[in-house]
């Protein structure tokens, strides 16, 4: 039986396999990216033309709040993915920093959206209550005589 370890056997093959494993992971990081830059873009032009359009939506910032929040869920996607590829602390230090911003600005996006929600909510049953004491008939005036 020979001594050497299975590694050394065949070091061209893991050293291949290695190459497979982290082009497939760089291109699942571009993915990710990739996907949260063109959600981006896609609720910036949507929302623009909610803004601007002759139905003009007043939701806009409701919805671009919630496609920027989908985004960075994609984009902190893509920084796990780089995770897997990272050599020393120092590359781990900055995908954790990376990381937490990201899950900052998510955490702080659904707090707007959920304020800005209430908000609504509150506006809405106010005229809903307006309209309702409109709608009301007149007291009958008691009459004394």
């Amino acid at each position: 039986m020979d001594s050497q370890p299975f590694l050394e056997k065949f070091p061209e093959v893991f050293e291949n396999i290695e190459g497979y494993f982290h082009s497939i992971v760089n291109l699942g990081v571009i993915f990710m990216e990739a996907i949260g830059a063109v959600i981006i873009i896609w609720t910036a032009i949507r929302c623009i033309a909610d803004m601007t359009g002759k139905k003009r939506d007043e939701n806009f910032r409701i919805a671009l709040a919630k496609g920027i929040s989908l985004a960075l869920e994609f984009k902190m996607g893509g920084e796990v993915l780089r995770t897997v590829l990272a050599r020393d602390f120092v590359d781990l230090g900055i995908i954790g920093c990376l990381i937490a911003l990201r899950a900052a600005m998510a955490i702080l996006l659904h707090w707007e959206i959920k304020n800005e929600q209430k908000e609504e909510r509150e506006a809405a049953e106010l005229e809903s209550e307006q309209q309702a004491k409109a709608l009301e008939p007149p007291a009958p005036a008691d009459k004394k005589n």
